[in-house]
């Protein structure tokens, strides 16, 4: 298989997959390195693919005509009920940001859209030597959540209220952050 044909695989084994795939798996399928990977898939986003690289592998993005970005603010020990708040209502946690007045915004991807990645995610922080995004801005942070449709959205609003986590923006943090 040449690097052409390989590279469409790649796109059509992405776009049907439910969860992201790792550059090593997709190499044991093609049988070459993962470097090899690694290289097709920056020339495929060279060309226009929406590939989007995650802790867990590489998603293809899918357009979603709905989302909306949240301002929340919570403890290290509620993390896990604000994510799930989100899933079990029908969202995915597209990103975390956070805006600081020094270093201005800092963003990362998470593509978390079930209890089980919410889990992943939170072992993944309990394993290693990192702390959460949130702790730079004493727990103030941003999520685009996006969902099949406004009323999804307007029931985690809705749920993230309830529960104490949405935050107003300050007078320094640029509305614009909330179109994103």
């Amino acid at each position: 298989m040449n690097g052409e044909m390989r590279r469409r695989e790649i796109l059509n084994r992405l776009s049907g997959a439910e969860t992201p795939i790792s550059a090593s798996t997709l190499a044991e399928m093609f049988g070459v390195s993962r470097q090899v990977i690694v290289q097709d898939i920056a020339l495929l986003r060279a060309t226009g693919s929406a590939i989007t690289s995650l802790a867990r592998g590489y998603i293809l993005e899918r357009p979603t005509t709905f989302s909306r970005v949240f301002k929340v603010n919570h403890t290290d020990e509620d993390v896990e009920k604000e994510l799930n708040l989100i899933v079990d209502a029908g969202g995915t946690v597209e990103d975390i940001f956070i805006y600081h007045k020094v270093y201005g915004t800092v963003r990362a991807p998470m593509g978390i859209k079930n209890r089980l990645q919410v889990q992943s995610f939170l072992d993944g922080i309990a394993s290693g030597k990192s702390s959460l995004l949130k702790n730079v801005t004493s727990g103030y942070h941003y999520h685009t959540v996006s969902a099949d449709n406004a009323e999804t959205l307007d029931v985690i609003e809705r749920h993230l209220r309830e529960n104490g986590f949405l935050a107003p923006l300050q007078e320094y943090e640029p509305n614009e952050m909330l179109k994103h």
